[in-house]
């Protein structure tokens, strides 16, 4: 029985010698490589590195861990060491692929304070309004990377520092919009759960904020983001709901309907029920019975 084929472990695609000059980066054009394999990087991995794929113009196929995605927009693709990754560009794909060793970027956590957790996992992060920006930063570590010039690792550090930054400043903004999303979804969810526990009760819209814990403007603009209402409506629904469903499926009197709603009279539950439904209870109901709603 055939054993599969390892996937290849290089230091930089297609070379068998070491790393291929004294700096623990490596900076180079997509069509620098990519055009020698006929813009087909094909699946391999780095033991001792992480790659920052910058996309300017152009489409890319990516394979990452057996799972492939076309780019067709600008983005940085961050590929982390022994991350079995190839790349299919289309001719003429214009960007640039930036190799860090692990050492290098273990003196830039140092200076960060902590891990630089956007380069530890794949993914891919468009550039958006920051492609002139992104541009120029890597076309200029291109540039200083190809030169000899005074205080080059200086130059390519400072730069280097500046995109490192960038990135993880694109993960950062991420993980605050999904966290404050989640935590909007949480206090509406606290929300209609208090209002099925109290909206008989009549209970005002204070009383409900204060109870989810934010106030009633932020309430009002919850609601209108997820209900496309204010808080208030929210809770009318809610007694419509019920209004209707008890209607159609209960014998209670309108009397005895109000009693149960909460309402202080049946009277200002008609008017309350018409001004929603646009017919009285009384009218909706004989409606429902014939077939006619």
């Amino acid at each position: 029985m055939m054993q599969p084929s390892p996937v290849p472990v290089f230091k930089l695609y297609g070379e068998q010698r070491g790393w291929p000059t004294p700096e623990l980066l490596h900076c180079e054009s997509i069509h620098q490589r990519s055009s020698l394999y006929e813009w087909h990087i094909r699946v391999h991995q780095h033991a001792e590195l992480v790659q920052l794929l910058y996309l300017h113009k152009g489409q890319a196929e990516i394979e990452i861990e057996g799972e492939r995605q076309v780019i067709k927009e600008a983005s940085i693709q961050v590929v982390p060491s022994l991350c079995v990754h190839g790349f299919r560009f289309s001719p003429g794909t214009q960007g640039y692929v930036l190799s860090l060793a692990l050492p290098l970027l273990s003196q830039f956590e140092s200076q960060f304070g902590r891990q630089l957790v956007v380069l530890s996992k794949p993914c891919c992060i468009s550039v958006r309004h920051s492609r002139p920006h992104i541009r120029t930063l890597f076309a200029t570590l291109l540039e200083e990377y190809q030169q000899d010039n005074d205080a080059r690792e200086l130059m390519l550090h400072a730069m280097l520092g500046a995109l490192l930054v960038w990135l993880n400043r694109q993960r950062q903004d991420a993980s605050l919009t999904e966290d404050r999303a989640e935590r909007r979804r949480k206090v509406m969810q606290h929300f209609a759960r208090h209002i099925e526990g109290h909206y008989r009760e009549h209970l005002s819209v204070s009383e409900y904020a204060r109870e989810v814990g934010i106030s009633v403007t932020q309430l009002n603009y919850l609601c209108r983001e997820f209900h496309n209402c204010n808080a208030l409506g929210v809770l009318h629904h809610r007694l419509m709901l019920e209004a209707r469903r008890s209607l159609q499926y209960t014998s209670m009197s309108i009397t005895q309907l109000s009693d149960y709603l909460g309402f202080s009279d049946a009277t200002y539950f008609s008017r309350f029920f018409r001004r929603y439904a646009e017919v009285s209870p009384k009218t909706f109901r004989e409606k429902m019975n014939k077939g006619n709603i």
